[in-house]
């Protein structure tokens, strides 16, 4: 008895999950703990390559990003895929129509500054060096 009460509240528990994570409230705070992941950059084949994966898997809950790179200012606006709500994984990345990266010459990626607003209205601020999100 206690194997098929198991298989029956794994997969409603599992649903219910999948339908999370779609308001500020619920990804500022795991955004506000991974601050230090929301960008990440990669020296690959004689660019850099800038990436917003980590904010783009959080993305529904987010009406915006914001950024600058060698500069504090962030006013350029990250487009993100839209939220697949009414699914069963609405953060889903389908990468069909941009990649989760931007292409900047190599080496000159100095500084990365993010801001993040909220569906609710308030924003976060990161800015980072390159150093701190060069990946290995």
């Amino acid at each position: 008895m206690k194997i098929k009460l198991a298989a029956i509240v794994f997969p409603l528990a599992s649903a219910a999950l999948a339908q999370g994570f779609t308001t500020a409230a619920e990804v500022k705070p795991i955004l506000q703990a991974t601050k230090t992941n929301w960008v990440a950059l990669r020296d690959y084949d004689g660019n850099d390559l800038l990436y917003f994966t980590h904010l783009e898997s959080w993305r529904c809950g987010l009406a915006q990003v914001r950024f600058s790179v060698n500069s504090t200012a962030a006013t350029r606006v990250w487009e993100m895929e839209p939220c697949y709500e009414g699914t069963a994984q609405p953060n889903v990345l389908k990468l069909e129509d941009h990649l989760p990266y931007i292409v900047i010459p190599q080496g000159m990626t100095n500084t990365v500054s993010v801001v993040v607003v909220y569906d609710d209205g308030t924003e976060d601020r990161a800015d980072f060096e390159r150093k701190a999100i060069l990946m290995p």
